[in-house]
């Protein structure tokens, strides 16, 4: 079963990470402009177009239909790819170089 694990939130947009069997399997990052809701979905570069379309149809039953006010449409960016990590300027405090971004 895909879920979602939300990792922020604005006022007009979420992130998740998207999990299947308690693997990571994606990303989804939402925006809501008005009635329609906007996505960009990162999964692996071994998804293929039936894949996509289950991911999608669970962000949209899980995540998006049940937003408020409902929306009139979805209109997903989709990438495909392999993770590279989570990057943070996030220093500590006997580091010079504070510009420096780092694998966290």
């Amino acid at each position: 079963m895909i879920s979602f694990e939300r990792e922020c939130r604005t006022p007009h947009s979420e992130s998740y990470t998207v999990l299947e069997e308690g693997g990571i399997v994606g990303r989804i990052d939402l925006h809501y402009q008005g009635s329609n809701v906007y996505a960009t979905l990162c999964t692996t570069a071994d998804a293929n177009e039936e894949r996509i379309h289950q991911l999608i149809d669970a962000a949209d039953e899980q995540l998006v239909m049940t937003a408020d006010p409902y929306r009139e449409d979805f209109i997903v960016s989709v990438w495909r790819g392999s993770p590279a990590g989570v990057y943070s300027d996030d220093t500590d405090e006997d580091d010079e170089d504070e510009d420096t971004f780092r694998l966290n």
